[in-house]
């Protein structure tokens, strides 16, 4: 069933061709239906390419999914797809593999960190303008742990609360992602270190008045200490940091409302 958005705007199906939307951006998206049969790309020899592309696919999510498990409380945050652009990243690493045959295209993402390198989250409030401050962070590797300090934040200057509500929070992030390759006997995508693959860790301040002076603090975070013998180079750790805004809740308390904040990865080493 169609449904009608504007004199000219609808979504649904109608006639093979399916149209929607997407977060993010207000243009309706038009995709058509059908196309040859899953058993027809699974055994035909015409389709032997998009198989092996549909293989590094796989392993572009995969990544993309450790990627935005490593700042997992600020997903909420953004105001776009992330899982998407990670997945664009994450084929723009596998290009670079000239060293193996496609469809079994490694994602070396340790040697391209500076893709995510103060990534923002967000396009219509970028975290960089949205909390005027500039946090002073430093990721140590070997010991799994990151550390910020967060300057003096006077909100009458410093915090633009573009939601108009009476609280905000930050929020800090830190996980570690491996590199990912094929493996020889499952023929699937595997991380290379599967001990520190997938892992987060976060920080979530209390909540501040917008309207109140929040003194300098230090944050510290650590992904899982006892595993900092298993650090390899293949292991990329990711720092991120938030803020977030909310509202007075049924009980009283505040609480968060849904997509107002804004975040950035502040590095990755």
């Amino acid at each position: 069933m169609a449904t009608v958005k504007g004199p000219f705007e609808f979504t649904g199906s109608m006639k093979g061709v399916s149209f929607y939307t997407q977060r993010g951006s207000d243009k309706v998206v038009m995709r058509a239906k059908g196309g040859p049969t899953k058993e027809k790309i699974a055994r035909s020899p015409k389709f032997e390419t998009l198989r092996l592309n549909q293989q590094e696919w796989k392993g572009c999510v995969l990544m993309s999914r450790a990627l935005t498990t490593s700042i997992y409380e600020l997903k909420r945050l953004a105001d776009f797809n992330v899982s998407a652009a990670f997945n664009g990243i994450s084929k723009s690493i596998q290009k670079t593999d000239t060293e193996n045959q496609l469809g079994e295209r490694a994602i070396l993402f340790s040697k391209y960190k500076q893709a995510l390198d103060s990534y923002q989250l967000n396009r219509k409030y970028p975290f960089t303008s949205t909390l005027r401050i500039s946090p002073q962070w430093n990721i140590d590797r070997e010991k799994l742990q990151a550390s910020i300090t967060l300057p003096r934040i006077n909100t009458a200057t410093q915090l633009v609360n573009f939601p108009n509500l009476p609280y905000f929070r930050i929020l800090v992030t830190l996980g570690s992602v491996s590199d990912l390759k094929v493996s020889e006997t499952r023929n699937e995508y595997l991380p290379v270190n599967e001990d520190l693959h997938n892992l987060s860790n976060h920080w979530t301040s209390p909540w501040y008045s917008t309207e109140a002076i929040v003194e300098e603090q230090l944050i510290s975070l650590c992904i899982r200490e006892e595993l900092a013998a298993k650090l390899t180079d293949d292991v990329s750790l990711v720092l991120g940091i938030g803020v977030e805004f909310g509202k007075v809740g049924f009980d009283g308390n505040p609480v968060e409302v849904k997509y107002a904040g804004c975040g950035i990865v502040l590095g990755v080493k």
